[in-house]
């Protein structure tokens, strides 16, 4: 993968931009790029996403500082769109919504958003429904993955008649009342007079066929109703708000394709630490004396406690980076760093020995 442009660059703007000066920066280079007005040029939209990405690190504040001191290492490595890949095993895709390229911005989403064509809402017509379930986890689980049990209601396709609704023996024929076309045409009011229009056909559910005798088992629906436990294998590195999808593992419905199951993905929030794509973010609190002096600290990373080395003189707000104790990146066995952002405490209750110190070293 070729090296990312130094994002100051990609704006035309010196390091110590101000806010105002950046966003004026992007808007009239979002204006300029802009798909809708380079229609079929690649390379304008490429440039597009590149301004957005730069934008969306240098208008936050605590981005921008990270980026200043780890440069993209302190912004977190997953690119725009699914940053999972493809995961083996039970059949498992990623959904994260209509932004095929993450969250860019109202100007990006707008032009990449959207939603699907009439084609293919045409070719959903005979699939069975799809089921939506949410699953929350805890911060840990998220980053190195888990497996959960989970427990629906579904429709299967019946054992009996093997979903065409017919009782075994006998066949199916013509639906009498569309004779076949699965839609009849019905006549409403409306405030232009009569309006005659398609809708699916009730005796035979759209299929144009019903059975000469109904199964007796599930009364020539072809399904059954029941409810179902799996276990749901998460992998690692999977985020808020992402979706597993199991194909296959929805409603069932006669002549028809089985629906997917989708399982939102919803992270529990950790009192430690925060996520930034593959980033982990804490913060530890050091008193001045230590600050100023230098010392050893015991900090907690989701792996466990380590110890860093606190130089003398540490200010309160630097960063410390600590390479593979972030989440996992896509497409990688690696992960991210974590950054840990030190505190430095000035003490607010002072005893006359402590006070006297103090002035004693001011005076020093």
């Amino acid at each position: 993968m070729a090296e990312k442009r130094d994002y100051y660059d990609v704006l035309g703007v010196s390091k110590d931009a101000s806010p105002d000066e950046i966003k004026k920066a992007f808007r009239k280079l979002a204006m300029k790029y802009h798909p809708d007005r380079n229609p079929g040029d690649k390379s304008a939209e490429e440039k597009f996403k590149e301004i957005n990405e730069a934008y969306e690190v240098l208008k936050d504040s605590d981005k921008r500082r990270r980026y200043d001191q780890f440069g993209q290492a302190g912004v977190g490595g997953n690119e725009g769109g699914n940053p999972f890949g493809g995961f083996n095993g039970q059949n498992i895709h990623f959904d994260f919504g209509g932004d095929s390229f993450g969250d860019m911005g109202d100007l990006f989403s707008q032009f990449f958003g959207g939603s699907g064509s009439s084609g293919a809402r045409s070719r959903r017509q005979r699939r069975g429904r799809d089921i939506e379930l949410s699953l929350t986890i805890d911060f840990k689980e998220a980053i190195f993955g888990t497996e959960k049990p989970i427990s629906y209601s579904v429709d299967i396709q019946c054992d009996r008649c093997h979903g065409d609704g017919a009782e075994p023996g006998h066949s199916q024929k013509t639906c009498p009342t569309c004779h076949g076309t699965g839609q009849v045409v019905e006549t409403v009011s409306s405030l232009f007079g009569p309006i005659q229009q398609a809708v699916t056909c009730q005796t035979c559910g759209g299929d144009g066929k019903v059975a000469d005798v109904k199964c007796t088992k599930c009364g020539g629906r072809g399904v059954l109703h029941t409810r179902q436990t799996l276990d749901l294998k998460i992998p690692a590195g999977v985020d808020e708000g992402s979706a597993i999808r199991l194909n296959g593992r929805g409603d069932a419905i006669r002549d028809g394709q089985t629906g997917d199951l989708f399982v939102d993905i919803h992270v529990r929030p950790d009192k430690k630490f925060t996520r930034d794509g593959d980033l982990i973010l804490s913060e530890e609190h050091v008193d001045m004396a230590d600050a100023a002096l230098g010392c050893d600290l015991d900090i907690d990373t989701v792996d466990g406690p380590l110890t860093i080395r606190i130089p003398a003189g540490t200010q309160s707000g630097t960063d410390f980076k600590l390479s593979g104790h972030g989440a996992p990146r896509r497409g990688s066995r690696t992960r991210g760093p974590q950054i840990v952002t030190i505190k430095v405490d000035t003490p607010t209750r002072l005893n006359r020995e402590q006070r006297r110190l103090l002035q004693q070293l001011r005076n020093a």
